[in-house]
């Protein structure tokens, strides 16, 4: 039987993509490589209150999604990533050190554009673009005469006996 290695996780980006040399790169071969880092908010009970908690989890994307998602994650931008632990270990000055990081196998964007409450710096920082339908003469953007039948009609399309 395999093990199960297996997360997913919704928080907030803490910083933006590419504000430091570290957090975005082609390693040798060529591939991108970005490290982000999400704040993710629980609540949960203390005695009678409510308390908030926050998380703070380091994400490494690779290849073409890194690429193609390096504008849109701003700091405040909520995503959602799915991936899988992982764990470094290393010894430095005789003592042994040991991180565990989320690698994405990946990610969505969540929200809207209004989503990012730090404004953002780029034109694209409050999300991707969306779909804009061509405005064909008020018709919704469907070619043609399509009428559609008011719900509830007759039921005439039926037959009476259904072979069932």
């Amino acid at each position: 039987m395999t093990d199960l290695n297996h997360v997913v996780l919704i928080g907030r980006l803490t910083q933006d993509l590419g504000s430091d040399e570290r957090s975005f790169g082609y390693v040798g071969n060529g591939q991108a490589r970005a490290n982000v880092s999400i704040a993710v908010n629980r609540s949960k009970k203390n005695g009678d209150q409510w308390v908030e908690e926050v998380n703070y989890f380091n994400i490494t994307i690779w290849g073409k999604t890194a690429e193609n998602l390096k504008p849109y994650l701003t700091k405040g931008k909520q995503i959602c990533v799915e991936g899988h632990l992982k764990q470094d270990r290393w010894e430095k000055d005789g003592q042994k050190q040991s991180r565990v990081t989320i690698v994405a196998d990946q990610v969505q964007l969540l929200g809207g554009r209004g989503d990012n409450s730090q404004g953002g710096s780029s034109p694209m920082a409050g999300g991707a673009p969306r779909f804009q339908p061509a405005n064909n003469g008020g018709n919704g953007g469907f070619q043609g005469g399509y009428q559609s039948e008011p719900y509830g009609d007759t039921g005439s399309d039926f037959p009476e006996d259904i072979p069932f």
